[in-house]
């Protein structure tokens, strides 16, 4: 675990290389200053491999081993947004896909709680050091199935989903009402970044456009 300096950054992890990927994100579309904000704070060169912290802030996908990715910074930034949107304020969040802990670390800052479920204890056991290491309090972590959701902490006003394929009703059902729920889903042979809101009247949906993740999985590894 990189610590002490390599926690601000240097060089092509620096502070102003962060500014210039906000500055992209911005550019791209993120309007929402409190993304933007929570991206420019989050050191994502401590997500990734040692031997790929260069590349950190380049907006691209990156590996994090067992087959599986830290997503690119457009994407986190748009679900982000996305999930924001809503009516609810977002004062707990559930996270399906903890990887490397990205995503849950941008959440932090912007949700009273963020609780994250990752199938792959490996995966886990790292991001938790990396969220003790930022003194990310607000994030909770479960070694579960993420299909499952964690309905011991319904409803969320906020649900992410950062793999894709389909969406079990376990999680539509963990919703609050007035919730978002994100995530990609299979339609007519491409992945779709769906925003699902749970209304009085029912379910609202909005494509937000194409995007590529690793599939979601059932069981535990």
């Amino acid at each position: 675990m990189q610590t002490g300096r390599a926690h601000k950054g240097v060089g092509m992890t620096s502070d102003n290389t962060r500014q210039r990927l906000v500055r992209r994100l911005r550019e791209k579309g993120i309007h929402d200053e409190r993304v933007l904000s929570a991206i420019a704070a989050t050191p994502r060169h401590l997500f990734v491999d040692e031997a790929l912290s260069s590349r950190a802030y380049e907006d691209t996908a990156l590996p994090i081993g067992r087959g599986q990715t830290i997503s690119q910074p457009y994407v986190v930034a748009l679900m982000t947004q996305a999930v924001l949107a809503g009516d609810a304020p977002l004062g707990k969040v559930l996270e399906v896909g903890t990887g490397s802990g990205y995503q849950a670390a941008v959440l932090a800052r912007v949700a009273g709680q963020v609780f994250t479920t990752e199938r792959i204890g490996e995966l886990l056991r790292s991001a938790r050091q990396r969220f003790h290491l930022l003194g990310l309090h607000n994030v909770l972590t479960r070694h579960a199935d993420g299909l499952n959701g964690w309905p011991t902490q319904a409803p969320f006003d906020g649900i992410v989903v950062t793999a894709g394929g389909f969406v079990p009703r376990s999680l539509v059902d963990q919703l609050a009402m007035g919730g978002t729920l994100i995530a990609p889903e299979a339609i007519d042979g491409q992945q779709r970044l769906i925003r699902t809101r749970r209304l009085e009247s029912g379910l609202e949906r909005q494509d937000l456009g194409e995007v590529v993740f690793v599939p979601l999985l059932e069981g535990l590894d």
